[in-house]
C-alpha cells in the first residue's frame, strides 16, 4: 500500500511538472518568436541608420529612424525580461521537483535495502521452503508460495522504480542546469541591449536639440513636402475618377444590353424591370479577392520599416504642427525593388515632383499606389501578378535614404495600408 501511494505521489509530481512546463513552454515560445522578430527588425533599422548620411539635411530622417529603433529596442528589453521571469519560474519549479525526486530516491533505496536484507536472511536459513512446507494443507502451501512470488515481484518492481526515479532525477538536474545557463545568457543580452538603449536615447536627445535649432528649415521642407503631397493626391484622384467613369460606362452598356435582350421576354410581358448589374463580374470578383486578403497582403518591398504612418498626426519635432499622411512611408534598402501587393492592372504612371515616379494599380474597386520610384518597369494597361516588380525605389541624395510611399484606396476613400498588409 505504501509503495502504491509513493508511486502515485511520484507520478503526480511528474504530471504537475509536465503540465506547468508545457504551459510555460507555450508562453516562452511566443516570447522567443517575438524576440527573434524584434532582433530582425532592429538589425534592419540599424542597417538603414548606417546608410543615412550624418549631416544637417539628414538629421530629421535619422531622428525618425532612431525613434523606430528605440521603440523596437524597448520592446526587446521588455521581452527579454519576460523570458527571464518565465525561466526563473521554471528553475524554481524544476528545483522543487529535483528535491522531491531526491527524497523519493532515498526512501526507495532504504526500503529496498530492508527488503533485500530480509530476502537474504530467508535464503541463508532456507526459511522460504520451511515456510511453504510448514503449511497445514496443500491449499495453504499454494497460497504461501503465491505470497512469496508476489513478494519477489514487489522487490523487483522496487528496483526498477529506483532506476526510473534516478533517471528522472538526472534528467531534471540537466534541465535545471540548462535553464540556469539560458537565464545567464538572457541576462547578458538584456544588459547589452539596455546599454545600447541608453546610448540611443542619448543620441536621440542630441538630434532633437539640433532639430530644435533648425525649425525654420524644417518648416520650409515641410511646406514643400505638403505641396508635393497635394499634387500626388490630385493625380491619384484624377486616375481613379477616370477609371470609375469607365467602369460606370461599362455597367450602363451591360444594363442597356440586358434591357434590350429582355424587352420581348417574360419580364416585359409581366411588367417587371430587368435586373441591372451594379458592377461588372470582373470588377466584383477581383474586389472580393482583394477584400478577402485583408491583413495578409505582402509588403510593397521585401524588407523595411514604417517611418511615416497613416492619418493626421503631430510632426515628430516641430511643436503644434499637424501633418496628414494619406498612406504609409516605408524606409528600405537602397536600390530595393517595389512590388505589387496583389494582382491587378496598371491604370496610371506619372512623374510627380517630390515623389518621383508613381504607379497606380487597379484591383476591382480597390487601388494601390506606389510612389517615390526612381524608375518604372510597367506601363498603363499592363496586367501584373502579385509581388511582380513595378520599378526601383528612389534614394534621396540629401539623406541617402530610400523610402517608398504607399497608399490604398477604395474608389475615392483612403484606407490605412497597415490594416491590409501583413504585420
Amino acid at each position: 500500500m505504501a509503495h502504491s501511494q509513493k508511486k502515485i505521489l511520484l507520478l503526480l509530481i511528474a504530471f504537475c511538472f509536465a503540465m506547468g512546463t508545457g504551459i510555460a513552454q507555450q508562453s516562452r515560445k511566443e516570447l522567443e518568436d517575438k524576440r527573434k522578430k524584434l532582433l530582425k527588425d532592429i538589425e534592419q533599422t540599424s542597417s538603414l541608420l548606417k546608410q543615412t548620411k550624418e549631416d544637417k539635411a539628414a538629421t530629421l530622417s535619422r531622428f525618425v529612424t532612431l525613434q523606430k529603433q528605440i521603440s523596437k529596442r524597448q520592446q526587446l528589453v521588455e521581452t527579454l525580461q519576460a523570458e527571464m521571469a518565465y525561466l526563473l519560474e521554471n528553475v524554481e519549479r524544476t528545483a522543487t521537483v529535483v528535491l522531491a525526486l531526491n527524497d523519493d530516491t532515498e526512501r526507495l533505496k532504504a526500503e529496498y535495502t530492508r527488503i533485500a536484507r530480509h530476502a537474504y536472511r530467508q535464503k541463508l536459513l532456507h526459511s522460504k521452503w520451511l515456510f511453504i512446507l510448514s503449511a497445514k494443507s496443500f491449499n495453504d502451501a499454494f497460497r504461501r508460495w503465491q505470497y512469496l512470488r508476489q513478494y519477489d515481484r514487489y522487490r523487483q518492481k522496487q528496483g526498477r522504480l529506483i532506476l526510473d526515479t534516478q533517471q528522472m532525477l538526472l534528467s531534471k538536474i540537466k534541465t535545471l542546469e540548462d535553464r540556469k545557463r539560458e537565464k545567464e545568457s538572457l541576462l547578458g543580452a538584456e544588459k547589452r541591449h539596455s546599454q545600447m538603449l541608453t546610448l540611443e536615447m542619448e543620441a536621440k536627445n542630441r538630434l532633437l536639440e539640433t532639430l530644435k535649432g533648425d525649425e525654420s528649415r524644417l518648416a520650409h521642407d515641410l511646406d514643400a513636402k505638403q505641396a508635393a503631397a497635394a499634387k500626388l493626391n490630385n493625380a491619384i484622384e484624377k486616375v481613379i475618377r477616370e477609371e470609375m467613369e469607365r467602369i460606370r460606362r461599362e455597367e450602363r452598356s451591360a444594363a442597356a444590353a440586358a434591357v434590350a435582350s429582355s424587352s420581348s421576354g417574360a419580364n416585359s410581358s409581366s411588367g417587371k424591370a430587368p435586373a441591372v448589374p451594379t458592377a461588372t463580374p470582373e470588377v466584383a470578383s477581383i474586389s472580393k479577392d482583394f477584400q478577402n486578403n485583408k491583413g495578409s497582403l505582402p509588403w510593397p518591398v521585401k524588407n523595411g520599416v514604417i517611418t511615416g504612418y497613416f492619418g493626421r498626426q503631430p510632426h515628430p519635432t516641430i511643436p503644434n504642427i499637424q501633418i496628414v499622411n494619406n498612406g504609409i512611408d516605408i524606409q528600405t534598402d537602397n536600390g530595393s525593388s517595389v512590388r505589387a501587393i496583389f494582382e491587378g492592372t496598371v491604370v496610371g504612371t506619372q512623374y510627380i515632383p517630390g515623389f518621383d515616379y508613381m504607379v497606380i494599380l487597379q484591383h476591382g474597386s480597390y487601388y494601390t499606389v506606389y510612389s517615390n520610384l526612381e524608375e518604372v518597369t510597367v506601363k498603363k494597361g499592363d496586367k501584373v501578378a502579385i509581388k511582380q516588380s513595378l520599378g526601383k525605389v528612389s534614394t534621396d541624395p540629401k539623406t541617402n535614404n530610400a523610402s517608398v510611399h504607399f497608399e490604398i484606396w477604395k474608389e475615392k476613400t483612403r484606407l490605412n495600408p497597415q490594416d491590409w498588409v501583413g504585420k
